[in-house]
């Protein structure tokens, strides 16, 4: 079913790079949304009037929200799908974050008013009465908000939506939340036993766990999560994949939304190289990049002085002085100014995430390091960097 939506409703459902093709895909998964929870909503809320079921009236205003937040997903994939302008020019595709953050807040407010109802049911319990339609009617529901959950899920996956991910997981809550009160519908009917207040506590909690978790995820790009760390490494691996360049380091990675990724490294190349040859080269990785993975970079060239011998046992000194300290760390930009009375060793070092020591405290026990190839000559001047990805170059 699936696969026969998007094939007859979505032009070029395979351009999933075009912003217009990734609106189209919003477009019908909210109005399949939109369609499929309000007639939920419909059967739920008759069935939840004429039995006097507090849970499944919490269940269907909980399938009335969901339609509104399909059209809060309809509204940010089309604000989304906006080009960049003078205002906002990396574009608008964040605008999908912050839907499913709206999504996120709707169904914690819900949970709240749910878990309110189901308590004063259980301090004035009233007899359900429910038919074995309605039953049969609460099934249907379980198997519709299954398929909508697959639905979504498939779609979500296809064009990397934060947004229509959680709006899959939302389904697969409803699919719980919905068999939790099908089973206190069950028991009052055929064996009288009334637990419809505390099923609807239960319901209420679960929504509110949900809520919490969406918004946790929806919240986390717009705060400027680390990138994927297999992307990291596929570009680092791109770059270095020519000859000439011999290392990457200071990679930072920004996220605009969905599919909107920017880029900047600085790139070692061997310093006797013509520059116009080594321009080249970075010109020809850039555009390649963006091809092929989608990442709009800029490289700055470093170079670096690779045939002098001296400097060569010196960087090589250092790099493992470095790495016996700690494996994480890395070295990069190594310049050495030789003189008379002593000599400065000039680099940067790369320091990981929630690395223990300090700026200060590592760099004497660098300088203490250093000293052992000839105390009083040698001395160290460091540049502190954070890696600002999980993968870094040396």
């Amino acid at each position: 079913m699936t696969e026969f939506l998007i094939r007859h409703f979505i032009k070029d459902s395979g351009q999933l790079g075009d912003p217009k093709v990734r609106g189209r895909y919003g477009l019908l998964s909210s109005l399949v949304g939109i369609c499929c929870n309000a007639v939920l909503f419909l059967c739920k809320f008759l069935i939840g009037t004429v039995s006097g079921s507090v849970s499944i009236m919490a269940d269907s205003v909980n399938n009335l929200s969901d339609a509104g937040s399909s059209v809060v997903t309809l509204i940010g994939f089309r604000i989304s799908g906006r080009p960049a302008d003078e205002g906002h020019p990396f574009g608008h595709a964040r605008a999908e974050y912050i839907g499913g953050l709206i999504v996120s807040f709707m169904i914690l407010l819900l949970g709240v008013e749910f878990l309110r109802s189901s308590f004063l049911k259980i301090l004035h319990p009233e007899p359900v009465t429910i038919s074995a339609l309605a039953l049969f009617l609460l099934l249907l529901s379980i198997l519709l908000k299954a398929w909508m959950g697959l639905f979504n899920r498939r779609v979500g996956k296809r064009i990397d939506s934060a947004a229509l991910l959680a709006t899959a997981q939302d389904s697969f809550n409803d699919v719980i939340t919905t068999s939790v009160v099908l089973l206190a519908a069950a028991l009052a009917k055929f064996t009288g036993l009334q637990i419809d207040g505390y099923m609807g506590v239960a319901v209420a909690l679960f929504i509110l766990y949900s809520g919490l978790g969406l918004a946790r995820e929806t919240v986390s790009p717009l705060l400027g999560q680390a990138p994927d760390p297999g992307m990291v490494q596929a570009l680092e691996k791109k770059i270095t994949s020519y000859d000439e360049v011999l290392g990457v380091h200071d990679l930072v990675v920004h996220s605009y939304g969905p599919g909107n990724w920017y880029a900047s490294v600085h790139a070692e190349v061997s310093a006797k190289e013509d520059i116009l040859k080594s321009h080249d080269v970075i010109d020809n990785i850039e555009r390649e990049v963006l091809a092929q993975m989608g990442i709009h970079l800029v490289i700055h060239l470093d170079p670096v002085v690779t045939d002098d011998p001296a400097i060569n046992e010196l960087r090589e000194f250092v790099r493992g002085k470095l790495r016996a300290i700690d494996p994480a760390l890395s070295m990069h930009d190594f310049r050495v100014v030789f003189g008379e009375t002593h000599t400065n060793l000039i680099f940067d070092v790369v320091v990981p995430v929630g690395f223990r020591q300090s700026d200060h405290q590592l760099g004497e026990q660098i300088q203490q390091a250093v000293e052992e190839l000839d105390p009083g000559y040698y001395y160290t001047v460091v540049t502190f960097d954070r890696s600002y990805t999980s993968a870094t170059g040396c």
